[in-house]
């Protein structure tokens, strides 16, 4: 039973999908018919809402003792269509990337419209849905509350627009990692063939003398070049993605030893502890969130 109130209408912190979807709805002309949609969401009138391929089947509630059948689509694109927007999404490294950290790149809609396509539909006609309740209007109260509670879904799963439009989150990215791949090995087979067969059998001409390898010096660290590198990274091959888990070295460190002498009491220097360690938290997120935004935003010219 879904009883979670839809809040992609309110929460000012929303992804961009999101809010796109939400403008679509806020087009619709009846605004009484919207409200009582979304109280009905709201009062937890949907039963269940499930996706079936690219299809959204779900139970609302309503007057009658036995809730109406809705069911929602977006036209799929074809598998041709598909084949051109994931070819366009692999030619550009840091849509993989955010793909794969689960987030939707801010200029994911230039992937379809390069391709003749777009991934939200610009008016609720566009959307094919059915009730079976008797009120000939459409969006009904039901299916409206079905919109809004969508909204939520896209929250969580950007993945579910892609799915309406017919493929999943696993065929995507299995198909992007082909891709690349796929580029790799033909990348290695040019440069054999340009390159050419060694000379084998006898009049061969003997390969050039190979230089004999320096002995390596040890390692040492240079604190002022701790940060730089100056080697090209392979795009593929690099994800960003957020960590597995919240621990951070404050957490290996343990608290701070403050001495108790010189602020006081103990409880005073336990105290004074606390408070440093969860504004060095509060610190240490807020900059792993910043590097990895920024990470991810400098990759886009990729």
């Amino acid at each position: 039973m879904v009883t979670n109130p839809p809040s992609a209408d309110t929460a000012p912190d929303q992804p961009w999908w999101v809010q796109q979807w939400v403008d679509l709805l806020n087009s619709y002309r009846f605004k009484k018919r919207l409200e009582r949609a979304r109280n009905y969401a709201r009062e937890g009138h949907v039963l269940r809402i499930e996706f079936v391929g690219p299809k959204v089947l779900a139970d609302v509630q309503g007057t009658e003792p036995d809730p109406y059948k809705v069911s929602l689509s977006l036209t799929p694109f074809s598998h041709e269509e598909w084949g051109y927007v994931i070819e366009t999404m692999s030619k550009r490294a840091i849509f993989a990337a955010k793909l794969l950290a689960g987030e939707m790149p801010a200029n994911i809609e230039e992937v379809f419209t390069q391709n003749g396509l777009s991934l939200f539909p610009f008016t609720l006609s566009e959307i094919h849905s059915r009730c079976s309740c008797p009120d000939k209007a459409n969006p009904c109260k039901h299916i409206g509350a079905i919109y809004y509670l969508l909204a939520d879904r896209f929250s969580e799963d950007p993945f579910v627009l892609f799915q309406l439009r017919g493929r999943t989150r696993e065929q995507i990215l299995a198909a992007l990692r082909q891709l690349r791949s796929q580029d790799k090995t033909d990348a290695g087979a040019t440069t054999a063939a340009a390159v050419g067969p060694s000379p084998q059998g006898e009049g061969a001409v003997p390969p050039p003398a190979v230089p004999a390898t320096p002995i390596a010096q040890p390692f040492q660290a240079e604190i002022t070049h701790f940060w730089h590198y100056t080697q090209s990274l392979e795009p593929s091959l690099v994800v960003i993605s957020p960590p597995p888990s919240s621990e951070t070295i404050l957490d290996t460190l343990g608290p701070i030893p403050f001495a108790a002498n010189t602020l006081g009491t103990a409880a005073t220097s336990a105290l004074s502890s606390q408070v440093a360690m969860q504004y060095l938290r509060t610190l240490y997120q807020t900059t792993s969130q910043q590097a990895v935004v920024a990470a991810l935003s400098a990759g886009g010219s990729d």
